[in-house]
């Protein structure tokens, strides 16, 4: 048996995994460009012009036709699409178990009461059950969130929504390009939401969003929410409704615009790489890429792992630790539970008030519990490993070398 690296044995890979880059000289260009044209015609770049439009346009293309609003961040892109369905103060919003700190933290904002729905089993995402559980007469939104570029199970939660007349929010920061059953997310739901910062799968620079739907009312009132309520496509000359300016630009635009023609590539890349590493994983035992439903083809903006620890003699953090001292970037959980943080607990949002929790208004219980067991078991029973469409053959022979040679090691 070959010494572990943890217990001062050689380790499977001494080099490091490879850098992203994910900026080339098409977006610099791109960007110059756009300085160019400033510099000669004396006029600065702004928002909403031929760029942004542009971009917009190809953005809504790439996912079949529809509508799409370019924004500042993903934080922004949910807040937005929230905005748009004008729901009354008070209402409940579902909300995922996983999720950013910005696919939750809007729905106050927007005094409305965030309701977290438990995993589906076995999932990062929420399922249909789930959030028929926790539904009530004051839920008015389901927001469902494609963790990790896995898609949530959307038909089941798609008839549950239809039965009880909700719109569905899909928050597809994760998972630009993944599909469920041949469909591209966020085209299932009402309205969608996405993260474009530099993190993700394609980037319109360092923060950036898109709001997309196939309503055009609704992608209407999008805009006018993220542009202080001006008055686009009504008749009206003054601002209509309250709103913040969360508007993209054309600096963004242009670099999104480059990266939205890369993003088949790089989708495509990840896929490979997956199925690469698949193949290298044949002959491990304990681990295995986690459950997701029929019909899905993700897009992995990282790897999730389920470990059967029944099937090792040591505990999870134990087994990742090793794999990690052989030279393979991983992390132990992805704890990313935001009903856990001290301001969802706490209730601090506006003030000392614990508003909106805790208007007499509410109808609610003003201290809810969410125990949440199936996503707690989901986070035990994960790790997680990052990826990107720069991995290749060598990252997933080292990869499942160092999974089999850990295995070995601690083989119950």
């Amino acid at each position: 048996m070959t010494e572990l690296a943890i217990n001062g044995g050689s380790p499977v890979r001494t080099t490091p995994f490879p850098h992203r880059r994910l900026f080339g000289e098409e977006e610099k260009a791109a960007a110059v460009a756009v300085f160019d044209q400033a510099i000669e015609s004396g006029e600065a770049f702004g928002y909403n012009g031929p760029q942004e439009q542009a971009y917009e346009l190809e953005f809504a293309d790439f996912l079949g036709g529809g509508y799409a609003d370019m924004v500042s961040s993903g934080t922004a892109s949910v807040f937005v699409a929230l905005g748009a369905l004008q729901l009354e103060p008070l209402s409940e919003v579902i909300v995922p178990p996983i999720t950013d700190p910005g696919g939750i933290m809007p729905v106050p904002l927007l005094n409305c009461v965030p309701i977290v729905a438990d995993a589906h089993p076995g999932s990062f995402n929420t399922g249909a059950q789930e959030i028929e559980d926790v539904i009530s007469r004051r839920t008015k939104a389901i927001i469902v969130a494609h963790i990790a570029g896995e898609p949530v199970d959307m038909d089941p939660v798609l008839e549950l929504a239809r039965a009880h007349d909700l719109p569905v929010i899909e928050d597809c920061a994760q998972a630009h390009g993944a599909r469920y059953k041949g469909r591209p997310v966020g085209t299932l739901g009402t309205i969608a939401a996405f993260s474009t910062m530099s993190g993700k799968h394609h980037a319109t620079g360092a923060q950036g969003g898109v709001i997309y739907t196939q309503n055009e009312d609704l992608l209407w009132e999008a805009k006018r929410f993220a542009d202080r309520g001006k008055p686009f496509n009504t008749k009206y000359t003054t601002n209509v409704r309250m709103g913040l300016n969360l508007n993209g630009n054309e600096l963004s635009a242009a670099i999104g615009r480059v990266q939205l023609k890369k993003l088949p590539g790089i989708i495509a890349q990840r896929r490979q790489f997956v199925d690469m590493l698949t193949n290298e994983m044949d002959r491990v035992e304990a681990v295995r890429l986690g459950w997701v439903p029929d019909g899905a083809e993700g897009v992995y903006w990282f790897l999730r792992f389920h470990l059967d620890v029944a099937r090792i003699s040591v505990d999870k953090k134990t087994f990742v630790d090793a794999l990690a001292a052989e030279g393979i970037p991983c992390g132990l959980e992805y704890r990313a539970v935001q009903s856990e943080g001290k301001w969802f607990q706490e209730h601090i949002t506006y003030g000392k008030s614990g508003y909106p929790w805790s208007d007499p208004a509410y109808t609610g219980d003003p201290n809810p519990l969410f125990p949440l067991p199936n996503c707690m078991q989901a986070v035990e029973d994960h790790f997680r490993m990052p990826l990107h469409e720069g991995y290749g053959e060598q990252e997933a022979s080292d990869i499942g070398a160092a999974l089999r040679k850990v295995e070995l090691a601690y083989r119950r």
